[in-house]
């Protein structure tokens, strides 16, 4: 889960693509570019780019308790 869900500067969803750029980019030890992973999954502004690559995932931290 991805939060914030909009991206901070244009407004656009970028929430709906973290899971699979999660999974894609980061999981796979930089087996995969998180450029062409971006652009795989259309995401073309460089501000959404930019939450996408510089977004770390505090919910585990955050809330432990499910």
């Amino acid at each position: 889960m991805m939060i914030p869900v909009r991206c901070f500067t244009c407004g656009n969803v970028v929430g709906e693509h973290w899971q699979e750029y999660k999974a894609r980019a980061e999981t796979q030890m930089g087996e995969e570019d998180p450029a062409k992973v971006l652009d795989d999954l259309g995401v073309e502004r460089h501000c959404c780019r930019r939450m996408l690559v510089s977004h770390k995932d505090l919910v585990d931290i955050v809330a432990p308790y499910q």
